[in-house]
């Protein structure tokens, strides 16, 4: 079995809004072989709570104004760290950068097949690590101390 047509629909505007609103990592998997719950699941992520936020209210929204999707839950509003829309036929889960790290959804998910996304979601690739790499730089700089 794979993602209906439906479900590849609702991913690809999600994953478009997310990479809109320059979450990093934004990557789709198709589980409905494995799962029997949600065709797809869709990760992105952002290095603060308020760009996390920002990321969600973009997905809601564009689902709901482009394809009348409402989520029928959502979790994780409160600490913004991992806010999870589950729309039936797909699963959103936006992270914060650390959780992302901790928790590795990739590497749960890495034998289902990756949905092809939009080009602007797929150059948001590595984004997460060019941000690490920045910081730890501009650290280094306030600190006085040396960045390689």
């Amino acid at each position: 079995m794979t993602a209906t047509d439906r479900s590849l629909q609702l991913i690809n505007t999600a994953a478009q809004a997310a990479a809109d609103k320059l979450a990093h990592d934004v990557i789709a998997y198709d589980v409905s072989d494995v799962l029997s719950i949600t065709d797809a699941f869709l990760l992105a992520s952002a290095p603060n709570d308020r760009q996390v936020k920002s990321i969600v209210d973009e997905i809601e929204e564009r689902l709901q104004k482009e394809l009348g999707a409402k989520p029928v839950r959502r979790e994780g509003d409160r600490e913004a760290r991992w806010v999870l829309l589950d729309y039936v036929d797909i699963v959103v889960h936006v992270q914060h950068s650390e959780e992302r790290v901790f928790y590795a959804l990739e590497r749960l998910w890495k034998d289902c097949p990756e949905i092809q996304l939009p080009d602007d979601a797929r150059a948001t690739r590595g984004k997460a690590e060019e941000h690490a790499k920045l910081q730890a730089a501009e650290e280094a700089a306030e600190t006085g101390g040396e960045w390689r």
